[in-house]
């Protein structure tokens, strides 16, 4: 599914150790040195939202933002549900949604297809650049340039630059850590304008109509307007690597086959986004002591990869913070990411269910077979938010996966699940 943040590949190595210093500098005149209250170390979606909503509710925070790329956010889209957000949480991000399709949106499985109610948003980064451009002042935003090394109050960039803050936050996203145990949600997208209008009016979030190639397949369609699509080829998979190519080609094949006419093609994108089987999130923590936000901070659904819902949760936690110096905004940071990845264990054991009792070709029972429950339940679990009751709902019957392998992963995982339900704080403006 379209969730951009970070990606593009699989996480990059994290460096063990970090000295930050200037080759043959010899004195603090040898660098030049900026100073902010707090540095967003990359400029993908946590860094925009945390540097939003600051600059809305903290304008006191002086905030900068380094990115390699050109544009805040680079090209990319996120997507959410409604019921992923509380109210105050859709109002703030009201800006950033270039298209919302409220009729909700479709599934499709060899066994039935179904469409449910809840509204869908998309969010792309040309949105977000400009809501962080009209925040933050011109040299506080920092387009084009290589972070080389951070610690928790510098980063040092490509050509030796170093820039000094009371506090730097990673949000470069997801990273390589013997402390995770991952999967991969990998895709290619393609965005086509047709000649005529395609008469599709609402998201197909999932089509597992089609052949089941390197674990769970499914293709993924979002109508922009009368005439505008996204098609975008996915796959649950045990690795990382991704054939743009070969998939794109699988793309537009089953493009040909929407019955569309003539279309023109339009731009393309891909990803490789971490699937939560299991891990260590405090070891995970304990790996360096500077804070960290968005995929770095491992916060995104464990099931869909989606990162968006976090990423606005981290953001109006970070404004409400009484110190945002290093270390108090680093504990505060960890805890947060602690507590959420020890609340979703029952979403990673679902994970383990489909990757190590289900065939690869046999993954998409599991989403077929949940795809049949009451649509509340549907909702707090895409939300992450799902109940004991519906934990019990969803593990109960026939699995639809190996019935020894399901007994195992179970006896295996029990004793690491939470079953309290988790509510949500009803936050006042």
């Amino acid at each position: 599914m379209c969730q951009a943040g970070g990606r593009g590949g699989p996480p990059r190595p994290r460096p063990l150790a970090v000295n930050i210093s200037t080759p043959g500098a010899t004195g603090p005149t040898s660098c030049r040195v900026r100073d902010f209250d707090i540095i967003l170390a990359g400029g993908g979606l946590a860094a925009g939202l945390i540097a939003m909503r600051l600059a809305d509710v903290r304008p006191g925070i002086s905030v900068a933002i380094i990115d390699g790329g050109e544009r805040i956010g680079g090209d990319h889209i996120w997507s959410r549900f409604d019921s992923d957000l509380r109210g105050p949480q859709l109002k703030w991000t009201q800006e950033l949604y270039a298209h919302r399709w409220q009729d909700g949106y479709d599934v499709r499985f060899p066994a039935y297809s179904r469409t449910l109610s809840t509204p869908y948003a998309s969010v792309r980064s040309e949105r977000l650049d400009a809501a962080v451009r009209a925040r933050l002042p011109a040299e506080a935003i920092i387009t084009g340039r290589r972070i080389d090394a951070v610690t928790p109050t510098l980063v040092r960039m490509d050509g030796g630059d170093v820039l000094q803050a009371g506090a730097v936050i990673d949000c470069r996203g997801q990273r390589s850590s013997p402390h995770l145990k991952l999967a991969w949600q990998k895709f290619v997208g393609l965005e086509l304008e047709t000649a005529r209008p395609h008469g599709i009016t609402r998201p197909v979030i999932m089509d597992a109509r089609v052949d089941q190639l390197d674990g769970y397949r499914f293709v993924y369609v979002l109508p922009f307007s009368e005439t505008g699509l996204l098609v975008e080829d996915t796959y649950y998979s045990d690795g990382p690597d991704l054939s743009e190519q070969q998939v794109l080609a699988r793309v537009r094949d089953y493009v040909a086959g929407m019955g569309l006419g003539d279309v023109t093609e339009g731009r393309t994108e891909s990803g490789v986004l971490p699937i939560a089987l299991d891990g260590d999130i405090e070891a995970y923590w304990a790996e360096d002591d500077v804070p960290k936000a968005g995929m770095a901070a491992a916060l995104f659904n464990p099931i869909t990869g989606y990162s968006f819902a976090d990423a606005v949760a981290t953001a109006d936690m970070v404004k409400s913070l009484s110190r945002v110096d290093a270390a108090p905004l680093y504990r505060s940071l960890r805890d947060h990411s602690v507590s959420t990845w020890k609340e979703r264990g029952f979403y990673r054991l679902l994970n383990r269910m489909m990757f190590e009792a289900a065939t690869p070709q046999g993954r998409y029972r599991t989403l077929q077979h949940f795809y049949r429950m009451d649509e509340d339940l549907v909702e707090r679990f895409y939300a992450a938010q799902s109940t004991a009751a519906d934990k019990a709902r969803i593990l109960s019957g026939k699995p639809p996966v190996s019935l020894p392998k399901a007994v195992g992963v179970l006896s295996r995982s029990i004793p690491k699940i939470s079953w309290r339900p988790r509510w949500r704080a009803r936050e006042e403006e």
